[in-house]
């Protein structure tokens, strides 16, 4: 079992925290390699969909929704009666393990490529839609405690906030250009290990940055924060079996279901339920689940996936 060559980059990143080195990437840096990823993603899972009919993206599509809605479900009791959480908190945090990190699933990706491992390529549909659902579910769950929410505020935050934006305009241009695309794809098809690189690298420091955190919150968020990645990544890899999808492909649906959200989401819920505790879901979210994946998930449930396939 072997690591990608740019998750090294996010332990270069971590252990520059640890050793209080002034290494960080400038902000506007930071933004542009967000806004490379996303498009990136975007553009190469647009230009696949033409090759895929209706009846195979409309059911799958409609199954992955369900699942992100499932996923708050089942964290949410185990952060409120297990935890011991307020119902506020619990929903807020159990939304951010419904919905994706699009980081996580570029880690994927490119070790499925630097493999030659195929994938289906509409992939990128399913990260976008797996942002929504969780929100909403959270909120529900959150009942009492999002009484006054301003929802045209959250109908925008939802739909217009950069990720989504950028990941479904992505998604937008490439089917509509088509083999079009390839005009743009040496700038965003062969730079994106490097620029995922940079940006696993700020991933690193500002993970290792919330180490604090995790031990000042005891061992019920380290616990959580690797169970709730392992059964949601075994959840995730049933139903990519279940749709019939190839190697890669349950691979992936597995690598989703196992993220948990750190940009969408938190923007979200900062909106519909501003008063939960917003620190405690990025730290579990950003300094548990994220290295966890990164480090050890992927790459064991891709050996997992490669032995029983």
């Amino acid at each position: 079992m072997q690591l990608d060559v740019v998750v090294g980059f996010f332990i270069l990143g971590a252990l520059a925290q640890l050793v209080r080195s002034d290494l960080r990437l400038p902000a506007g840096l930071y933004q542009s390699c967000v806004i490379f990823l996303l498009l990136a993603i975007g553009l190469k899972g647009g230009a696949a969909l033409s090759a895929y009919s209706a009846s195979t993206l409309v059911p799958q599509s409609l199954a992955v929704l369900a699942f992100g809605a499932l996923l708050p479900l089942v964290a949410f009791p185990l952060l409120y009666w297990i935890g011991q959480w307020t119902r506020l908190d619990a929903a807020a945090t159990a939304a951010h393990y419904g919905s994706v990190s699009v980081a996580t699933y570029a880690v994927a990706v490119a070790l499925l490529e630097a493999k030659g491992i195929d994938y289906e390529a509409y992939f990128p549909l399913f990260v976008a839609l797996l942002e929504v659902p969780a929100i909403v579910v959270g909120i529900l769950l959150a009942r009492k405690s999002v009484q006054g929410t301003n929802k045209g505020r959250l109908l925008h935050e939802l739909t217009c906030n950069q990720g989504v934006l950028l990941l479904i305009g992505g998604i937008a241009i490439g089917a509509w250009a088509g083999e079009r695309t390839t005009a743009v794809m040496p700038f965003f098809g062969q730079l994106f290990h490097g620029v995922l690189a940079l940006f696993l690298l700020e991933m690193g420091r500002v993970a290792a940055a919330r180490l604090a955190d995790v031990r000042g919150q005891g061992v019920f968020l380290l616990s959580f924060g690797i169970f709730m990645p392992l059964l949601g990544g075994a959840a995730g890899g049933a139903l990519g079996i279940l749709l019939g999808l190839s190697a890669g492909g349950i691979f992936l649906l597995a690598v989703l279901g196992s993220s948990a959200s750190y940009i969408a989401v938190p923007a979200a819920m900062s909106v519909a339920l501003p008063k939960a505790n917003a620190s405690v879901s990025i730290t579990l979210s950003l300094a548990i689940t994220f290295p966890f994946n990164v480090l050890v998930a992927i790459p064991v449930y891709l050996a997992l996936v490669q032995h029983w396939s």
